[in-house]
């Protein structure tokens, strides 16, 4: 039986390079270290489970597939097609990958269940998309999809990326401005106001309290949203009713919650739409695609769906049922499903999706700078005006004792 093995080894340029590999024996891996240019100089077993030595990028997957797209195309023969890539790519956890499904491969075994040891980096999508492009001659054209869906995914998770980092980069800034206020500008203004001797109003108050807060229990505020969030996070994996509420409360959350719904239906449309037109059926396509989406609301709306259509109802109507889509997908869904081009109005949801996803994106960027100049704008004034009220009063009765002092002096 396969083992993992951690293993250092010297390459021909005499650079010691550590990684691991899958093989039989110490002997087959030294004839696998051998095939890839390697000299074994030490080695040790490990349960695959307990691995985490560096992950496959996605940007590593999508060269990969483009490299495979146009070498299938071409006429190279598989083994071969690996074997360049191969040789091409620096050592790294993706090489260890390569090179293991070249052994698999040269054992027997067909590129999709070689695929299928390495969940971690091939997921079910891409495994079943490759077991049906190895069943019907059209692997070139299915790594061609899988590409497609690739770039498409990094440019999702870039835009989404890029959404976040400016309300991010405010938000500690804002964070920071507060706590530099609260703690430091604030007690120093408590010093002054109490030389005054005067009663401050409501919400000047208020601030001095705040600040109170911030000084006595700084690690506290700072702390609690972490504990808050780790807690929740086990409270999900030990509560499913739990994780349904707070995954139906992500969909609902204002503003957020519509862009988050769209980005999961675009991603499940586009796989959905991609393994119903390599040949998988509806409901096998449904149950991979499902896995996916990383809501369980949504999750349990698509097991509904395939209930459904196991029943014999229409794939239309079974969407209809749950609520998921809106008429316009349904009515294009009705339509292919009506003249046998499935696959086609599919791919039209997908492009459905993907565009409300980069329009809400794209608008949803335009709010947030003034969203936050008036967070921070408020936050500042607010302060400003508790500092000044005070003083205000303090100038009102100068000026009114001044001006009673001056009717008291007598005219000549």
């Amino acid at each position: 039986m396969p083992q993992q093995f951690f293993y250092k080894a010297m390459d021909s340029h005499g650079r010691i390079v550590q990684g691991q590999i899958s093989a039989n024996n110490i002997n087959d891996l030294e004839v696998r270290l051998d095939r890839m240019g390697l000299d074994l100089i030490h080695c040790r077993t490990q349960k695959l489970r307990h691995l985490r030595l560096g992950r496959v990028t996605r940007q590593e997957l999508i060269t990969f597939c483009f490299h495979m797209e146009n070498l299938t195309r071409s006429g190279v023969p598989l083994l071969e097609g690996l074997g360049d890539l191969r040789d091409t790519l620096p050592q790294s956890r993706f090489r260890e990958i390569i090179s293991s499904l070249i052994e698999n491969i040269q054992g027997g075994s067909h590129l999709s269940e070689a695929m299928a040891e390495f969940p971690e980096t091939f997921n079910q999508v891409f495994i079943s998309l490759i077991h049906t492009g190895e069943e019907s001659g059209t692997l070139s054209r299915v790594f061609q999809h899988l590409t497609e869906t690739l770039k498409w995914h990094d440019e999702m998770i870039a835009k989404t990326k890029k959404l976040l980092t400016y309300p991010t980069f405010m938000g500690i800034i804002l964070l920071g401005v507060m706590f530099f206020i609260m703690m430091f500008l604030v007690p120093q203004l408590i010093t002054f106001f109490k030389s005054l001797n005067i009663e401050l109003p409501l919400q000047t108050r208020i601030l001095l309290f705040v600040s109170n807060l911030f000084v006595n229990y700084w690690y506290i505020i700072l702390t609690t949203p972490v504990l808050i969030f780790l807690s929740l996070k086990a409270a999900i994996k030990v509560s499913p009713r739990l994780h349904l509420t707070i995954d139906h409360f992500k969909l609902r959350v204002w503003i957020i919650g519509p862009i988050l719904e769209k980005i999961i239906l675009a991603r499940f449309a586009t796989f959905f739409a991609l393994l119903y037109s390599a040949g998988i059926t509806v409901l096998d396509s449904l149950q991979i695609s499902k896995g996916l989406v990383g809501n369980v609301v949504i999750e349990k709306a698509l097991q509904d769906v395939s209930d459904h259509i196991a029943d014999g109802v229409s794939i239309t109507e079974s969407f209809d049922r749950v609520n998921l889509f809106p008429p316009l997908v349904l009515r294009m869904v009705r339509v292919g499903e009506s003249t046998g081009e499935l696959d086609i109005a599919l791919a039209n949801v997908s492009y459905f999706y993907n565009r409300e996803v980069r329009e809400s994106i794209d608008k949803l960027q335009t709010l947030i700078e003034p969203v936050m100049v008036v967070v921070l704008g408020v936050l500042l004034g607010w302060v400003i005006l508790s500092f000044f009220l005070p003083l205000y009063d303090v100038m009102i009765d100068i000026t009114n004792e001044v001006g009673s002092q001056q009717h008291k002096i007598p005219r000549n």
